[in-house]
């Protein structure tokens, strides 16, 4: 039920704590990538990821961080947009290959759809992960970084 009035508003304190466990940057992303230690989770789309389908913004480079797995992020969602049951994201993350054993940093091509990996892997109890907001936006502009096709 909805209904149509003012909201209430209370007088309410709230203290923000930065999560500073949530977040990667390019240099810790750059050494999971390197050391293998971390199970890399990449949101956008399969053409995206194996660099056959263009990039949205102009100068990336079209591909993937090396070693990352491709989760596409509407494999963990239903017709409808909702999220799927803890089994079927199971089986999505299975599908893609991803070793839910390590911890994971999930990413896309701004930071944000990330965020959809990230719950469902909150979904499935899983604690260990991150976010790496400068996603592809940041690691396809920088030369010196591995890029992966295919």
């Amino acid at each position: 039920p909805v209904e149509d009035m003012a909201p209430i508003l209370r007088d309410r304190h709230i203290t923000v704590s930065r999560q500073a466990h949530l977040v990667r940057d390019v240099t810790q992303v750059a050494a999971a990538a390197k050391l293998g230690d971390h199970e890399i989770l990449d949101a956008r789309s399969p053409g995206r990821f194996a660099g056959t389908e263009p990039e949205p913004r102009p100068g990336l480079r079209p591909g993937h961080i090396p070693g990352s797995k491709n989760v596409h992020y509407r494999t963990l969602l239903n017709e409808d947009g909702t999220m799927k049951s803890p089994e079927g994201l199971s089986a999505a993350f299975a599908a893609a290959g991803a070793d839910l054993g390590k911890p994971a940093i999930t990413t896309c091509g701004s930071g944000v759809t990330a965020a959809i990996l990230s719950l469902a892997l909150e979904r499935l109890g899983k604690r260990d992960h991150s976010l790496y907001d400068g996603s592809w936006a940041e690691w396809g502009m920088y030369n010196d970084l591995k890029v992966a096709r295919g």
